[in-house]
């Protein structure tokens, strides 16, 4: 591992932040800590860190809300650590988008095991928190959008949206990778609803379906959004 990887831990209980730091630091990593879900939201999107590791129990919203939050615009690795032991909670942890979890107390060696294994197969490197492709501008930890210099006023859903297809500049993007990440598996088929979602996007970015500027349409299979 090398000092150029940073680990995101995201914990109210200053005490495990501490711990961590030293047996991450120990191992080569760089450490980002954060104690409440805003915080932690944020310093992913800023700091764009190799890994984040999220306790579920924190102070001002439960970490599920914030991994979901998160895989709105990102796939950063996501290791819980959490005192919740059922199989129940943690089968919602991994069906939102964590990649693994570890119940606390915890053996050290375990963990770092773990995070060597997830720094490993991250595959891609952090997505940036600010994308610009032309003249739009997206800022993840603002959740904002500007054209031009003028705000864009979206929805949070249309956000999440122009984020994901930004974070994969010109690759195609599928439908239903789209519809499972955003909305759930459940809704994977529904390319009825993306496509309302995608014409009021266009509306806004002022972009003409059949002489695109941002959003291309790959028909049958999804979007790509335009790559400088």
């Amino acid at each position: 591992m090398t000092a150029t990887l940073r680990v995101l831990v995201i914990d109210d209980e200053a005490p495990i932040r501490r711990f961590l730091r030293v047996a991450l630091e120990a191992e080569g990593l760089g450490v980002i800590e954060a104690a409440t879900a805003r915080d932690g939201i944020a310093a992913t999107a800023r700091e764009t860190p190799a890994l984040v590791v999220l306790d579920l129990g924190l102070p001002d919203a439960d970490g599920l809300s914030v991994l979901q939050d998160i895989r709105g615009w990102s796939q950063v690795p996501v290791l819980i650590l959490s005192v919740r032991a059922d199989e129940a909670g943690k089968v919602a942890a991994l069906d939102a988008g964590a990649q693994d979890y570890v119940v606390k107390p915890f053996g050290i060696k375990e963990f770092l095991a773990r995070v060597r294994s997830l720094l490993r197969d991250r595959g891609t490197d952090p997505v940036p928190a600010v994308l610009t492709v032309g003249p739009l501008q997206i800022d993840a930890a603002n959740h904002s959008a500007s054209l031009s210099g003028a705000p864009l006023h979206l929805t949070r859903r249309e956000f999440d949206l122009l984020w994901m297809l930004a974070s994969h500049r010109g690759r195609l993007v599928t439908q239903e990778m789209i519809l499972r990440t955003l909305w759930g598996p459940a809704h994977s088929e529904d390319s009825q609803y993306l496509r309302v979602y995608i014409r009021q996007l266009r509306q806004k970015l002022q972009d003409d379906a059949s002489n695109p500027r941002f959003i291309f349409t790959e028909p049958g299979l999804g979007y790509r959004i335009a790559d400088d």
